[in-house]
């Protein structure tokens, strides 16, 4: 059943008409392959699959489509905030600095794979021994916490600004009466050229 849904969700991939279905296809696609190594016994490699390809490469293809797409209108060029961006940001970055110093201070050694200090040697496939499914999550989200939320963090950015790339195509207005001037202003170029 699972080679077939494989075969079936490959060619819709390749036969779809539009890209956002082949993402579909492709994520219906890396779920299965993923349930096959699951009655493989290589869970490991189905946890793989469904974090690296399912969530990393399928947002990527997603921001491929989604940046393609937003080329249908011109940009309007608004007025300039680097300027008013760039001691905000310089403070943040300190600000989390300082944060990331602090935890960094105050944790202990990591586990190392020499079996002192968590994750047991032993045979393969066994539980709680170092690179078993269990010792990875468990490494995962208590000693790489940090850096495995500011990746969720970067996706977040990057999704945010494929949406601020790709979603607005009306021209930045800065207040009401620019708005109307605007406004009066195509009326008028609509007049003198009707005549």
């Amino acid at each position: 059943m699972l080679a077939v849904v494989m075969l079936a969700s490959a060619i819709w991939c390749i036969t779809a008409t539009r890209p956002v279905y082949s993402v579909v296809a492709l994520l219906l696609h890396f779920a299965a392959l993923a349930a096959m190594y699951l009655t493989l016994n290589a869970e490991f490699l189905a946890v793989i699959q469904l974090i690296v390809y399912s969530g990393a490469i399928l947002i990527l293809f997603l921001f491929v489509i989604a940046l393609l797409s937003s080329g249908v209108a011109p940009f309007a060029v608004g007025p300039d905030r680097i300027p008013r961006i760039v001691y905000p940001a310089l403070a943040l970055v300190a600000i989390a600095l300082g944060f990331i110093t602090y935890a960094l201070s105050r944790t202990t050694a990591l586990a190392t794979p020499t079996g002192t200090a968590g994750g047991n040697l032993g045979p393969t496939g066994l539980a709680d021994v170092f690179g078993s499914v269990g010792d990875f999550g468990k490494a995962l989200f208590t000693s790489y916490l940090l850096p495995f939320e500011i990746t969720a963090l970067i996706l977040m950015v990057a999704v945010i600004g494929v949406i601020l790339l790709a979603g607005d195509q009306t021209p930045y207005v800065p207040s009401c009466k620019q708005a109307s001037e605007n406004r009066r202003d195509m009326r008028e170029a609509v007049l003198r050229g009707g005549d």
